[in-house]
């Protein structure tokens, strides 16, 4: 049995994780009050087709595979893609999920 000695002076190397593969799901929608020019024209278009619509958003799904080695790692990365590219923090909001693929 180790003592509080022995663990301190034979301390075990740290293991590093193994990489896991996650799905992450990006949802970028236009913050409200933002006008949706593409969202009107099609909400326009559906009810002269006869569709009883109220209002329209239109955003963008990111799917995109990645490696982390932890789910907090890969929201991590995730928050970091969307204020470097793929989100305009003026205009727009998003969400993120993370799905681990075996």
């Amino acid at each position: 049995m180790f003592s509080l000695f022995m663990w301190k002076v034979f301390k075990f190397p740290k293991m590093p994780l193994e990489p896991m593969k996650c799905l992450l799901r990006i949802e970028v929608r236009l913050k409200p009050g933002h006008s949706d020019p593409e969202g009107e024209t099609t909400g326009r278009l559906l009810k002269e087709l006869g569709y009883k619509v109220e209002t329209v958003n239109v955003g963008k799904i990111y799917k995109i595979l990645i490696e982390a080695t932890s789910q907090r790692e890969a929201k991590a990365k995730a928050e970091e893609m969307c204020k470097k590219l793929l989100a305009n923090p003026t205009k727009d909001g998003y969400t993120i999920s993370i799905e681990e693929k075996k």
